[in-house]
């Protein structure tokens, strides 16, 4: 494992560290077990940095069981301050109290305040933030102090120089290189020798997996055993200023596929040719993107029960993806194809928030209502994403075909497949 220096706090911490909001599940809570598997695995191949937070579900008590001391002495615990949970000075001790008692620890390694602009640093430091840090800091209970960012590039030097920081964390990959905090932005916080932690490095898993046609062949051209998760993230551990990568894995093939990365990877070790490969790849990928969306999930929960994450990430993906093919349900329920609509896109939206597999969250339960807005962190104009949504994928008497896909064709797909099988 490689280890980067902060000199801010003479702590060496592992290149990768490992995420825990993405925890495998099981019936829709932490699976317990595998995940426990998970993060030893992990910890026995020399990641020393797992990072969590108050808003990451049942992360924080699920850590608090399994880091017993022996392995607690093993690894730095980095949480954070719900800031938009915050609405007067006691409200942030309170949090943290109940971290602590979560975590089952008397001090957390790195605190950082979560999901911060201009806006929400200034509201913050009117309800006497930095007296919160300094007594937390006495008091033993936090070591050290920090903050996630979530805003534009233009107040991300305004927002470092408002305390002395520790550490900050920053969403930063290949294809947005130049948003949120940027690469001056990663720069001038390095130059004030605090860690940068990297959140985001494969764009909430857009830079993994499949790829557009052309992508694929600019990637395989170079090195056809590379994966595209391995470029981006050696893309990112590239950058001299970066302290660790932020990876959310919940599979042991993700992990070992990242710890390889992170015991190959130093910094300044990409060839010009490997520089210039990702540079053509962004170039596809800005041509098909629609929705600048990273599915961070820091929308949720829409009060009209949209999924909005996945609503924009499979919009996104039938232009990455070029998705145009019938997908095997509907090749053996049905004989037709109306004009062209039913593709992977449309099953994939049908099946994951139109209600076929479960609770719908389609984009036209929008009301308009706006509590999303202020809380993406990429200033998206949600309500209009989710209109665009609405038009590509619910046309007019599609919920009739809907109803007829989950009590008739879904079951009889179900019943053939059991036949056949």
């Amino acid at each position: 494992m490689q280890y980067r220096l902060i000199k801010k706090t003479g702590d060496e911490i592992s290149s990768i560290g490992f995420g825990a909001m993405r925890l495998p599940l099981k019936n829709g809570k932490i699976d317990r077990t595998e995940a426990r598997k998970l993060i030893f695995h992990a910890i026995d191949n020399g990641i020393n940095f797992i990072d969590t937070a108050y808003l990451y579900g049942d992360s924080e008590t699920f850590l608090g069981e399994i880091l017993t001391e022996d392995i607690r002495s093993k690894v730095k615990i980095c949480t954070k301050l719900p800031a938009i949970n915050v609405k007067k000075y006691e409200d942030m001790e309170s949090f943290l109290n109940e971290q602590l008692r979560r975590l089952n620890i008397d001090c957390i390694d790195y605190y950082l305040i979560h999901g911060v602009d201009l806006k929400n640093m200034n509201r913050l430091l009117k309800r006497d933030l930095i007296k919160f840090i300094e007594k937390a800091k006495s008091d033993g209970k936090i070591k050290y102090i920090g903050f996630s960012y979530h805003g534009p590039k233009e107040e991300f030097q305004t927002v470092v120089d408002c305390y002395d920081w520790d550490v900050v964390m920053v969403q930063y990959n290949y294809f947005d290189e130049n948003v949120q905090a940027s690469i001056e932005g990663i720069e001038y916080a390095a130059s004030k020798n605090m860690g940068i932690f990297v959140m985001e490095p494969l764009k909430g898993g857009i830079l993994a997996g499949n790829m557009p046609k052309e992508a694929e062949k600019v990637f395989r051209k170079s090195n056809p055993d590379k994966t595209n998760a391995a470029w981006a993230l050696e893309w990112v551990l590239n950058n001299r200023n970066v302290t660790c990568v932020l990876s959310g894995m919940d599979s042991f093939e993700q992990l070992d596929e990242n710890l390889a990365v992170a015991n190959r990877t130093t910094p300044m070790s990409m060839t010009f040719e490997d520089l210039e490969t990702v540079e053509l790849v962004k170039r596809v990928m800005r041509n098909s993107l629609k929705i600048n969306c990273s599915t961070c999930g820091y929308c949720m929960p829409c009060p009209q029960g949209v999924n909005i994450p996945e609503c924009m990430k499979i919009y996104n993906e039938k232009y990455l993806f070029n998705h145009k093919g019938i997908a095997n349900l509907y090749n053996d329920v049905y004989l037709f194809n109306p004009k062209g609509l039913i593709n992977q896109s449309f099953i994939d939206y049908y099946q994951y928030v139109g209600g076929i597999m479960g609770n719908s969250g389609n984009a036209g339960k929008c009301n308009a209502c706006g509590k999303c807005l202020r809380k993406c962190p990429q200033k998206l104009d949600i309500i209009a994403e989710l209109e665009k949504v609405k038009k590509e994928f619910e046309f007019p008497g599609v919920k009739y075909m809907l109803l007829f896909v989950k009590h008739v064709g879904f079951p009889l797909y179900k019943f053939i497949n059991k036949l056949l099988n």
